[in-house]
């Protein structure tokens, strides 16, 4: 079995999805393979689609299927698994270019796992037994793998410095002492290292000691950005609100001094309208009495009817300047005085509409690069770390707290704040999810505390080529637009506004979240594991 293994191409038994060699295989109804966790955690993603299908084929099952073991397979993953480490050990014992290889092997060298400063030789394993078994060789110094054993030679008489001279502040032989350095004060290089060594340690310790006081101030200067960011936004806050009550409170106090000096006014209309009616009354009774040709009569009417009363009022108001709410509009004006020696960054993210057409959005345009460290070992950024990619084999890269090591996902180096405006241009079969997350988003493993869109530090655009959803807190929500390549993304920080568009000559609006952003954004795409998927930040023109 082993033999049969080892003819096997380990590509052959590789899942399609983590692509690692295949662990707990199971079978789909169409005859494809895949690991047990792999399949569950694709077909876990599609529970909201209406149907499951297989990553290689593409066949679309309307209920999720039954997975059944393949023992077979198995079977011979794990033969060519035990195939491969025993391959593998021997490859790691063999030395490399970069390794101190074996002074004694003849033939294929193998690595050195100890130098003998006696010998000045370097031994494997194997050549290194009889330093362990012979009492001939207990007095040897053995230290690790050295392939600088011919430095500790003296050049002038061939043997090994162990002699340090303090004049000339050089490693020197015992035969030195006696020659070139006749005279010159030494000691053993072991007492030298030892006093050596005691002041590496003094060094290391003030070292460190200074590294702990630059990290406390590090702390201290992101603990002093982070609350002036804090401050910032609830000073906007609170400006908004109050802008928002005292202008309530002003509309209501406006309204009241409004009615009730109207309210006046109309009581005074009134009284004049009947004063002006008596007045024209009395009038007729004058005009008659004026026609009257009976002498006596007018007389005796005269007295009674040109009698005219006093009037009941003063009307001087009809004359005197109009000065309503003269205190309201002083207010306003100071209120305004005071407000433009707000900063214009701020009065602008206050006031000013919202774009509503292309041209305005990429007033806002904010050139996103991604950050390296942030990267899932199967992504590989270019461009100027614009451009993201898929591809098939890990990276060789370094271990970071800042990197993903589950979802296949990479994060902006830029945080965003106030209002920001990016376009994404992406290719793929399996769909890519074009995201803003805070920074905070898990980073270790797979599952709903990670991936972009399944929890509540995250909102994400899903494009496939024939449909969008937009996730949040693991809520699917299936949107209609026109199909496009390029999505546009547009975040109002401080107003809590997230809009996807999709771009294809037009602008079309395909979501919009209105929220609370409590931390700056970092944006953000997540690549499904097919090979050539890509996503590219661009310079909107």
């Amino acid at each position: 079995m082993a033999k049969r293994g080892a003819q096997l191409d380990s590509e052959n038994f590789s899942c399609s999805i983590c692509l690692d060699l295949l662990k707990d295989p199971v079978a789909v109804p169409c005859g494809h393979s895949y690991c047990s966790n792999c399949i569950k955690g694709h077909w876990d993603q599609q529970d909201d689609r209406g149907f499951y299908s297989c990553p290689q084929c593409r066949k679309r099952f309307r209920q999720r299927p039954d997975l059944e073991k393949n023992f077979l397979l198995a079977e011979l993953a794990e033969d060519l698994k035990k195939t491969e480490l025993q391959a593998a050990a021997v490859d790691l014992c063999s030395a490399g270019p970069e390794d101190v290889s074996c002074d004694v092997c003849s033939g294929r060298k193998l690595k050195a796992v100890k130098s003998c400063l006696v010998c000045l030789v370097s031994y494997c394993e194997e050549h290194l037994q009889p330093h362990h078994q012979s009492a001939a060789f207990k007095k040897h110094q053995l230290v690790e793998p050295s392939k600088k054993l011919q430095e500790k030679m003296c050049s002038l008489h061939d043997e090994v410095m162990k002699i340090f001279c303090f004049t000339d502040q050089q490693s020197i032989c015992y035969l030195c002492t006696m020659d070139q350095h006749r005279g010159h004060e030494t000691v053993p290089a072991a007492a030298e290292r030892r006093q050596k060594q005691k002041e590496l340690e003094e060094s290391r310790l003030n070292i460190q000691q200074r590294i702990q006081e630059r990290e406390k101030n590090m702390e201290l200067l992101q603990q002093q950005m982070e609350a002036i960011n804090v401050s910032a936004d609830e000073a906007r806050s609170q400006m908004i609100h109050l802008i928002q009550k005292r202008t309530g409170e002003v509309k209501q106090l406006l309204r009241s001094q409004q009615q009730t000096a109207v309210s006046r006014l109309k009581e005074l209309q009134k009284k004049l309208q009947q004063e002006i009616s008596e007045l024209k009354r009395k009038d007729v009774q004058l005009e008659q009495l004026a026609h009257t040709e009976d002498h006596t009569q007018f007389l005796i009417s005269y007295p009674s009817v040109s009698a005219l009363s006093e009037p009941t009022h003063s009307y001087s108001i009809l004359t005197a300047p109009v000065r309503y709410f003269e205190d309201v509009a002083a207010a306003v004006s100071e209120s305004r005085d005071k407000l433009e020696d707000i900063p214009r960054e701020t009065e602008e993210e206050l006031f000013l509409p919202q774009p509503e057409t292309r041209t305005e959005f990429l007033q806002y345009s904010k050139q996103i690069t991604l950050d390296p460290n942030s990267a899932h070992r199967r992504l590989i950024l270019c461009d100027g770390n614009r451009k993201v990619s898929f591809i098939l084999e890990n990276q060789l890269l370094s271990d970071h707290p800042e990197r993903f090591t589950g979802c296949v996902q990479v994060l902006s180096r830029e945080s965003l704040t106030g209002r920001c405006y990016w376009e994404v241009e992406w290719r793929g079969r399996e769909g890519v999810y074009v995201a803003v997350t805070y920074k905070n988003i898990s980073r270790a493993g797979w599952g709903s505390k990670c991936g972009f869109g399944f929890n509540d530090k995250s909102w994400a655009l899903c494009c496939y080529s024939d449909s969008f959803i937009f996730w949040h807190n693991n809520t699917p929500t299936p949107l209609s637009g026109p199909r496009s390549s390029r999505v546009g993304v547009y975040l109002d920080h401080t107003a809590g506004i997230l809009s996807f568009y999709s771009i294809s000559g037009t602008m079309t609006l395909l979501h919009r979240v209105q929220t609370a952003f409590t931390q700056p954004l970092h944006a953000g795409v997540w690549l499904h594991p097919d090979d050539g998927d890509s996503a590219e930040f661009l310079k909107p023109q």
